[in-house]
């Protein structure tokens, strides 16, 4: 718990002191996307087929706080640095550089409780790998089409 504490905070305090262009109606929007995306997924992946939980496999009230706290910052900060009016090779760069992150972040949050919260079932780095692309990629398309003025 101590782990996705101290990521929470360093998480909301990064994106919402490096934030330079989302007004708060597009930071609602962002971060209510990213929770019923997150959702909806998880509700297969994690309670329904057991891949991959946190804290434990069962509902529980502490897997509410990365449901709701962790994700979303991250999407702004991922939104605010993306170079929208650069080259497909840049943004491809950029995606391929934040999904290293996020699977770096992904093998701190695997670490025994007090730090890590995270643990797998069924699934592993490799399916975090591709889907992690697909999902920014789709954070994107979201905000260019339903966000963006």
């Amino acid at each position: 718990m101590i782990g996705l504490i101290l990521a929470i905070l360093t998480f909301n305090i990064i994106a919402f002191k490096t934030n330079k262009i989302l007004n708060y109606k597009q930071i609602a929007h962002v971060w209510v996307f990213t929770i019923a995306l997150q959702l909806s997924f998880d509700v297969y992946v994690d309670l329904k087929y057991l891949g991959y939980w946190y804290f434990t496999p069962d509902i529980d009230w502490a897997a509410f706080l990365p449901h709701t706290f962790l994700i979303p910052p991250v999407n702004m900060v991922f939104i605010n640095l993306y170079p929208f009016h650069r080259s497909l090779w840049i943004k491809t760069r950029y995606i391929l550089y934040w999904t290293i992150v996020i699977l770096g972040y992904e093998l701190i949050a695997l670490l025994p409780e007090p730090w890590g919260y995270f643990n797998y079932g069924w699934w592993n780095l490799g399916y975090s790998a591709v889907l992690d692309v697909i999902l920014l990629n789709i954070l994107i398309a979201y905000y260019k089409k339903f966000i963006a003025d």
